[in-house]
């Protein structure tokens, strides 16, 4: 399965707690206003990735604390970051996903619940300009949350965590 990237960060301080492995998912159509990483919104750029390259990559890191993916989003290509995180839930890997798209919004369709299932926390909504706030961490505005996924599908609310 392939995955169409924007570009790889094997040690990531920045989009997690420890030491992350960092994906950019290529492609985005929520432009957001202000958002740092315009150049991964076009659809058409990027390179294309067999996910289980990518799978291999991973494991061969020895010191990665987690997976993180990001974007653009992740969420526009569901079936393939689905794939890729199947493969590395089997290895207990902590998976981080950012989407512009709202919890309660990707719950309502089908096509992103394997995602979701495969995902430890979620930190979602859409970059808001006027919300920004650079005291928060792993997040650029205050209207984004900081999700436990896990626990949110299993009692069907919104349940937030801080790091």
């Amino acid at each position: 399965m392939k995955i169409r990237i924007a570009g790889i960060e094997r040690e990531s301080f920045v989009d997690g707690p420890g030491i992350r492995y960092a994906i950019f998912a290529q492609g985005c159509s929520h432009n957001c206003k202000g958002c740092h990483n315009p150049s991964t919104h076009d659809f058409n750029k990027g390179v294309l990735m067999d996910a289980e390259d990518i799978y291999n990559d991973i494991l061969k890191r020895r010191f990665i604390d987690g997976i993180t993916f990001t974007g653009g989003d992740p969420f526009f290509q569901a079936e393939a970051f689905s794939y890729l995180a199947n493969m590395l839930k089997k290895h207990n890997y902590h998976i981080i996903a950012y989407t512009g798209f709202y919890f309660d919004d990707l719950i309502k369709e089908y096509k992103y619940l394997n995602l979701l299932k495969n995902i430890d926390i979620l930190i979602d909504g859409p970059f808001i300009l006027k919300e920004k706030d650079l005291k928060l961490k792993f997040r650029g505005s205050r209207n984004q949350r900081i999700i436990d996924v896990k626990r949110s599908l299993e009692l069907n609310k919104v349940i937030t965590v801080d790091f």
